[in-house]
């Protein structure tokens, strides 16, 4: 097939390539994200790949539609950039890569929670330049404290077991409870309770409508003074204003997050000889107590080898006309 790839990074093309290697598919990368008016470079292509900022939205698939496009190939998971229903209408197939770095994920969630914890970023910087008070870097053991996972799919397990052996007590919350962390201690209680009672939150789920601005005034209310609150799922989990808020007051006493619900314009970019525009993320990084990291939990050897080989696989099996479990569509209407 002939694939336009948006949104390319030196890393996509070295990883995509290679898997590439074997089926031969003809790949074009291209630089821009895929939105209306860079759909014509699509132009004469039957597949289009595309990641998690690309706008894959109506008026973009009538515009690959009319030029031949029939396949939109996410390598990512997430997929609520793409209007399915539109996809279905257009005769578009849309297929993702489900899974590919749960281990990465958590574990950048566990940095987060360690670098704030003992202010390792504020250690380094201030060792660079020859000061070595201890002032203002005072942490507390992570063991006995609780622990608080809203969605425990595999992500959200696997930092379960790596808390557990830190020594940490585990609290949970998901639609679907998961044996295997009940397995481990973990007990699964409603959110008012998670969010009174836990020391740290991390923030392992989708974001549906239920779960956007999850984290808002409410909840801030809720939650355990002095909480540590941590997001490498999705940025509209969290009302980034109420939580400046909850950061002002006192009440949430950490925040590392790896997404923001605004990131579409910075991340992924090199903006550093630009002024940010963006009001809100701005007064984010002015707080002593967050870290934010540009979207690079998943950012690993393993899960680029899987984002690639699973890329190539669903287009192989799409060409080939075989059935691909990585199809994603449209909800039937109730």
């Amino acid at each position: 097939m002939k694939v336009a790839v948006f949104s390319t990074k030196v890393y996509d093309r070295h990883f995509l390539s290679a898997a590439n290697s074997l089926t031969q598919h003809e790949l074009v990368f291209f630089e821009p994200r895929l939105n209306r008016d860079t759909a014509i470079l699509a132009t004469g292509f039957t597949t289009v790949c595309v990641f998690v900022h690309d706008q894959v939205d109506a008026p973009t698939l009538e515009l690959l539609a009319s030029w031949g496009t029939r396949l939109v190939v996410l390598r990512c998971a997430g997929f609520n950039n793409v209007d399915l229903q539109a996809a279905a209408d257009l005769g578009i197939t849309v297929v993702r890569v489900p899974a590919y770095s749960p281990y990465g994920v958590a574990e950048h969630a566990v940095g987060l929670i360690l670098s704030l914890n003992r202010k390792i970023h504020r250690a380094y910087n201030r060792v660079r330049e020859s000061n070595f008070s201890l002032d203002g870097l005072l942490g507390f053991n992570l063991h006995e404290r609780t622990v608080g996972i809203v969605g425990t799919g595999k992500i959200g397990l696997i930092l379960g077991k790596i808390m557990k052996g830190f020594g940490c007590n585990l609290l949970a919350y998901d639609v679907y409870h998961n044996p295997e962390l009940e397995a481990l201690g973990g007990k699964y209680v409603e959110l008012p309770e998670l969010f009174a009672n836990s020391d740290i939150i991390s923030l392992h789920c989708p974001l549906i409508p239920e779960t956007h601005h999850l984290i808002n005034a409410e909840a801030i209310k809720q939650i355990k003074s002095g909480v540590m609150l941590i997001n490498t799922s999705r940025g509209a989990l969290i009302d980034t204003q109420a939580v400046i808020e909850g950061l002002k007051s006192g009440k949430i006493g950490y925040l590392g997050v790896d997404v923001y619900e605004q990131e579409s314009e910075l991340f992924f970019e090199d903006l550093s000889g630009e002024i940010i525009q963006d009001d809100i993320f701005q007064r984010l990084t002015t707080f002593p107590n967050v870290l934010i990291t540009g979207h690079q939990a998943f950012f690993t050897v393993e899960a680029l080898y899987n984002i690639a080989e699973t890329t190539v696989a669903n287009i192989a099996d799409l060409e080939q006309g075989r059935p691909c479990a990585n199809e994603i569509r449209a909800q039937p209407s109730v």
